[in-house]
């Protein structure tokens, strides 16, 4: 079964230069090592060895011959195509020789071309002459052609007049393109000036398609064949452009036209000039208002015709609708700036900002259901940029606050005026004084403030913010006069005649204003009033209730001018007096709001509190005796339960009035041990902390029993103890100035006196 050494020696060469056949040898008897195990496993399978050998004999001799077959078959195609090609390399050597003698038989007869190429020459000059011979005709009739023309023109007969200049255009093109392809430049000009007609019928017929372009819009609705015809030329004209532009070998004078861009130009021009170039108009709001409705009614009006009837007059790809729409929308955009550069009053700038952001896109303008959804200027650019809206607002803010200030000030005139009257003011249906200044005012503020609503809410804002600080500024120069008119009623109290009434209704006027202010805010949701704002309102009440203040102290003065003393001190009808002033005054306050009455009674109280403190600390009075001084505490006790039960039954509660210090002064004089007075003190100061040393004092004086040890005592308790005002506390011993006692001159190393 195996292979012999010479056979593996013979086979080698083979092997090496077909691998493959190797291989497949290989596996051809490991395949058939294979089998056979499989057949012959066992020894009785081995009687059948003589089968098996037949049957492969058969076999391979069967393969053989149909290998044998194929080779055969393919030796005698390789036959075949080796004589074949022996056959084509004799016919490509005959071939070889025959184009050798042709090329000698060309080298011999060259001299015999050039004589062919002065016939040539005289060939191609026969054809030129030909073709000149040819359009002779129309060359001697180009003249007669432009005055026909021009006939055509001047009965409009465009079209036909179009047609002719078209040929003769043709004409002219054709002969400077063959003469620009043989280099004849300068024949050139001969040409263009035998037909300089051209230009003149040329421009003709042009200014004939303008002026009916820009009587477009009447034509349409009048005459629309006119229009058609004109745009009709302007796209033959067109066709003309694009095919010059794209041979790109000869382009002729005067063109590309450029006739349908011109198209555009003109009607945006008419549209221009027509509505956007009118004379100066009046800057003041009726005249700009009748303007503006001018340009809606227009505008709308022509847009209807363009998209009803110019629209099917001009080629889809014009989209006349929108170049129309986006002409009318920047040619206003531009004329509202010319506006916007004349000094406009603020009916004037507030009739732009509602046309332009709002009148300009609603169901009257652009917006009109006849327009709709064709013109659609959404996309465009906005009509007002953002810069020139904020910048006309900040205009209008500044106008109508000039306009405020103007109208605040004749108010406050008029006011003033009204405080000199011989009568009283206004009373309302409670009774409570006042004058019509809050309404006024508030009006005008809230009126501005909802007209700039219908604008934009940055203009609301804007003049909120204006409406406040004008009325902060308006608060002051009310206070302002306020304070003139106090001047000249120091100088007479005979004038003002009514004058404690008109600070009353001052002060409803103030608390009006007050309970108004918010209300002005745009937003409901914040009612918050602004702190400087606020402040001006409480300075403003503020100055009010104190010449209030000093009415009742002009008044109370001469009473408290005889405190202390010895006949008031034996029992007078002095603080009865006073409560006679005092409820006097009551029943005016009585005329003013609950929160203001209140006020004003705390303020009496206090004032009445202070003078009193005032004169017992002022113009003091020193007890000779344990009896005077009882006498004192029983005065001081019956003059303050007396003050205190008038403004109590006035309806100020206990807690407060501030007698109630008048009660403590009087513990502090009762004390009958002076070895206790430094304990009474600090209890004393602690209660009222802006008490001072000389008030304490002055107090120790007028006991009349302190000595000098417990003096210097209760003074050096005090200054172990210093006190803080809290938050909110109401001075009382503050503003009372005490004498300040005459330091004994002192010897120096010697002893004081």
């Amino acid at each position: 079964m195996g292979m012999s050494a010479e056979d593996e020696r013979a086979a080698s060469p083979r092997d090496e230069e077909w691998p493959e056949a190797e291989k497949a040898e290989k596996l051809a008897r490991g395949a058939a090592l294979k089998w056979a195990s499989g057949v012959f496993y066992r020894p009785e399978k081995l009687e059948g060895l003589g089968h098996y050998r037949r049957r492969e004999t058969q076999r391979n001799s069967s393969i053989q011959s149909r290998l044998k077959s194929t080779v055969q078959s393919y030796l005698e195609g390789v036959s075949a195509g080796l004589e074949q090609l022996r056959s084509a390399a004799q016919e490509v050597q005959s071939v070889c020789q025959d184009l050798g003698a042709a090329r000698w038989a060309l080298l011999d007869s060259a001299d015999h071309f050039q004589g062919l190429q002065q016939m040539r020459e005289l060939m191609e000059e026969h054809v030129q002459l030909a073709s000149v011979v040819q359009v002779l005709p129309q060359i001697f009739s180009v003249h007669e052609v432009f005055s026909h023309i021009l006939q055509l023109l001047h009965g409009q007969h465009l079209l036909e007049a179009h047609v002719e200049l078209m040929m003769v255009e043709q004409l002219r093109d054709d002969i400077l393109s063959q003469l620009h392809l043989r280099g004849l430049s300068s024949a050139q000009a001969t040409v263009l000036s035998y037909f300089s007609g051209l230009q003149d019928l040329n421009e003709s017929l042009a200014k004939q398609l303008w002026d009916i372009v820009g009587s477009s819009l009447r034509l349409v609705r009048e005459d629309p064949v006119l229009f058609v015809t004109a745009v009709r030329i302007i796209e033959r004209e067109e066709k003309i452009d694009d095919t010059l532009l794209l041979e790109a070998t000869f382009l002729p004078p005067g063109r590309p036209k450029g006739w349908r861009q011109k198209f555009y130009q003109v009607l945006q021009d008419t549209i221009t000039g027509a509505r956007f170039h009118a004379p100066r108009m009046d800057a003041e709001g009726p005249g700009l208002a009748k303007h503006l409705a001018v340009l809606q009614k227009d505008i709308v009006s022509e847009l209807r015709v363009v998209k009803d009837l110019m629209v099917q007059c001009v080629p889809a790809h014009y989209n006349i609708l929108s170049v129309c729409t986006a002409t009318y929308h920047q040619a206003l955009t531009s004329h509202l700036q010319e506006i916007l550069r004349e000094d406009l009053d603020k009916q004037g700038l507030f009739l732009l900002l509602e046309w332009a952001l709002h009148v300009y896109h609603s169901p009257e303008m652009m917006g009109h259901p006849d327009l709709l959804p064709e013109v659609d200027v959404s996309a465009l650019d906005p009509l007002m940029s953002s810069e020139l809206v904020d910048q006309t607002e900040r205009r209008y803010v500044m106008k109508v606050k000039a306009s405020v200030f103007e109208w605040m000030q004749r108010t406050l005139e008029v006011e003033f005026k009204e405080w000199f009257k011989e009568e009283e003011p206004e009373t309302d249906h409670q009774g409570f004084f006042h004058s019509a200044l809050p309404a006024i005012v508030m009006q005008m503020l809230n009126e501005n403030i909802q007209v700039a609503s219908l604008i934009t809410d940055s203009l609301q804002q804007k003049i909120y913010n204006m409406a406040l600080e004008e009325l902060e500024a308006f608060l002051g120069r009310l206070r302002e006069s306020l304070v003139q008119c106090g001047k000249e009623h120091q100088q007479d109290r005979a004038v003002p005649k009514y004058y404690i009434s008109h600070l009353l209704a001052v002060l409803n006027n103030n608390l009006a204003l007050s309970n108004s202010v918010s209300s002005l805010h745009p937003d409901t949701a914040c009612r918050e009033v602004p702190a400087s704002l606020q402040a001006a309102l409480d300075r403003m009440q503020k100055k009010a209730t104190q010449l209030l203040m000093e009415e009742l102290l002009l008044d109370l003065q001469p009473l408290c001018l005889q405190l202390p003393s010895r006949k008031w001190l034996s029992g007078s009808q002095l603080v009865g007096s006073m409560c006679e002033v005092i409820d006097k005054y009551a029943k005016d306050f009585s005329r003013v709001r609950k929160p203001l009455f209140t006020l004003l009674l705390a303020e009496s109280e206090l004032l009445v509190a202070n003078q009193y403190l005032r004169a017992l600390l002022q113009r003091k009075m020193v007890c000779k005796s344990r009896e005077e001084r009882g006498q004192l505490c029983h005065r001081l006790l019956q003059d303050a339960t007396q003050l205190r039960e008038l403004f109590c039954g006035l309806g100020l509660e206990r807690s407060q009035q501030s007698l109630e210090a008048v009660f403590a002064l009087r513990e502090l004089i009762c004390l009958k041990d002076p070895a206790l007075l430094s304990l009474e003190v600090l209890g004393f100061i602690t209660k009222y902390p802006d008490v001072s040393d000389e008030h304490v004092s002055t107090l120790l004086d007028i006991r009349g029993d302190v000595s000098k040890e417990v003096r210097h005592v209760v003074l050096e308790m005090m200054a172990q103890h210093p006190q803080v005002l809290p938050e909110g506390y109401r001075p009382i011993f503050s503003t009372i100035l005490v004498p300040v006692p005459e330091v004994p001159f002192c010897l120096r190393k010697g002893k004081c006196a």
